[in-house]
């Protein structure tokens, strides 16, 4: 029996998690969802490893969006490629036009082989759509990427543009303003220490970024709170 996945993630307490569900169970009632808050941009997602190694041929994999499988191209190519390969079918709501199932009636020979000199020409063609429907998934991959990555600098700019103006950004009961120095220290963190993206123990990454050890543990318990 075929099983069909719902996979829901936000990277931020902003975002709601309930309306991806809400979208992928309005196509597919009977979907098993799985969700999860995760701030990287890597594959290291429990819920989704979990989706990754139990799905098998003939099983579906449903997201609201392809932000949601992966926010990295390459990784997110690799991935895709590796689950049309398993025979898993992969579903995207608002990119409907990279589903496995549309990848494969795209990459179908275009042309019958008839068993003659023009065979080549037509194996050429047929290569052609192969190659621009890879492409297409690629696009789609890169530009959700990139949105992400606008989104990070956009952020960024803000960040910096409301300091020059002595704004208090952030600023809760308890907390501290948030600076430049320290918005650069938590992506060193995120990117670099064992407990998320990285392999460097604690004492490496408060070398790296140049922080003291009283910054680094208060950045790394509100990384682990966003």
């Amino acid at each position: 029996m075929c099983t069909v996945y719902g996979y829901c993630r936000i990277s931020t307490k902003q975002q709601s998690i309930d309306r991806q569900e809400r979208n992928i169970l309005a196509e597919y009632p009977d979907a098993i969802i799985r969700k999860e808050a995760y701030t990287g941009t890597k594959m290291n997602r429990p819920e989704w490893n979990k989706i990754y190694k139990a799905a098998k041929a003939g099983d579906t994999i449903v997201f609201d969006s392809v932000s949601r499988m992966s926010r990295n191209a390459d990784e997110g190519i690799e991935v895709y490629f590796n689950l049309l390969e398993r025979n898993v079918n992969l579903v995207f709501l608002k990119e409907h036009y990279i589903d496995t199932e549309i990848y494969k009636n795209s990459t179908q020979d275009k042309i019958e082989l008839i068993g003659s000199d023009e065979d080549e020409i037509f194996k050429g063609i047929n290569n052609y759509f192969r190659k621009l429907a890879v492409k297409q998934i690629r696009i789609a991959f890169e530009q959700s990427e990139k949105e992400v990555n606008d989104l990070h600098q956009r952020t960024k700019e803000g960040i910096e543009t409301a300091r020059l103006n002595g704004k208090q950004i952030g600023l809760k009961k308890g907390s501290t303003l948030t600076t430049k120095k320290s918005v650069a220290a938590k992506e060193i963190i995120k990117k670099h220490s064992i407990d998320f993206d990285g392999s460097l123990t604690d004492a490496e990454v408060i070398k790296l970024a140049g922080i003291s050890r009283n910054s680094f543990y208060k950045y790394k318990r509100e990384l682990k709170e966003q």
